[in-house]
This record gives structure tokens, sequence and C-alpha cells, in this order.
């Protein structure tokens, strides 16, 4: 993950990706083939040391179309965010530092219909209040198809790592250069913890 925003995303102080609050004055919906030139130019003008050609990005996204979510307000694009959706394979790969991020293998992609084992937060870039709508990102990644992948990113500035630390991210142990992950609530359950004894906000109910 570059660095995560133009303008500095902002926190107060620690959050809970997973439980963020939705905005209702900022629209996050998958992106239309129609945006991915605008999307692309974003990207290239937004995010530090992406360079990203529209047929580029519509490959990935001809294999699976929710791969991109665009951040909007009042029909104005403010952002975008674009995730990898690993399979088993492709998690392997990314703890093994064996899967080139730029061009990832698409024998490493879970696909519209396969399982997601890992999403990795290939790019972000937003402008104005773009990031007031990560708690709806949230709520998209709470889709039974996503909801049991945690999250994986590489910040590359001290802006990004204070983004992912606000955001519930943590260092983990791997072979690729500094990788963060986000794990799941419902992933941090002690195995011995039977679910009738979680908070009664349960994190399940979060999930659907």
């Amino acid at each position: 993950m570059h660095d995560p925003v133009k303008e500095r995303a902002c926190f107060a102080a620690r959050h809970d990706f997973d439980l963020l609050p939705r905005s209702a004055d900022i629209e996050v919906q998958p992106a239309r083939h129609s945006e991915l030139s605008a999307l692309a130019d974003m990207a290239n003008r937004l995010v530090p040391g992406v360079q990203i050609a529209e047929p580029d990005l519509e490959r990935y996204f001809t294999l699976d179309p929710e791969s991109i979510l665009t951040f909007g307000r009042k029909k104005k694009m403010l952002g975008a965010v674009a995730f990898l959706y690993l399979n088993s394979r492709g998690h392997e790969a990314l703890i093994l530092d064996d899967i080139n991020l730029s061009y990832p293998d698409f024998g490493l992609l879970a696909g519209r219909s396969g399982e997601v084992s890992a999403i990795y937060v290939w790019a972000i870039a937003g402008q104005g209040r773009a990031m007031a709508g990560l708690g709806n990102v949230s709520k998209h990644l709470c889709k039974q198809r996503f909801a049991s992948a945690d999250l994986y990113a590489q910040p590359s500035s001290a802006d990004g790592r204070n983004l992912m630390v606000a955001l519930g991210f943590e260092p983990v142990a791997s072979h690729q250069r500094e990788l963060w992950r986000y794990q799941r609530p419902w992933n941090r359950l002690p195995a011995h913890m039977p679910t009738s004894d979680f908070p009664a906000r349960s994190f399940a109910d979060a999930r659907h």
C-alpha cells in the first residue's frame, strides 16, 4: 500500500477498521467500467510510485469488478481503493514474498467466485472527504465472501503507517518487506471462548 491519500487522513485515536462509523454523506460502490480511465489517471497522480495504464487496470477489473471501490459525493468521484483478493496460494505467496504485487499472477487471485483467503490493499487514493467513507468500505468487506479474510498492506510513508496504526493494522512476521496485517475481530477470538461469552454487540452480526 502506497501513500494512502494526497491530503493526509487524520484520526484522533486508534480505531478498529470493522467498527468504523458508516457515512451517509460518502457513497462507496464497486467501480464502473466507464470510470477506469479516470481511476487510472487518479492513481497515477495521487499514489506515489504507481504507474498503471487503463488496460492493465481493466484486466483486474474484468477478473473481479468488486476489486475496485470508488468514493463519491453528490455524483463527484473523490477517490478509490483497489484490493487484491488472494486465494490460499496467493496468501502464502504474499507471506513468502513470492508474488509480484505490481502485476500479480491471476492464478494467485480468487476471482469473482473463488474463496478469498486474504485481502491485500493494493492502492488507495482520495481527496477531500473521501476517507470518511472508510467505514462504508469496511461494511462492504463484511460480506460473507470477504468476512473471514484478514487485510494486509505495505505502507511506504509515515502517513501510511499512521493510517495503518489508526485502523488497527500491525506489522506481521513475513518475508515480505514491512507487511502489516489487520486481523478481523472474529478471527481474534480464542479458540476456547464460546460465542455466547462475547459482548452483546456481536462482531458476528457485523459480518452479514
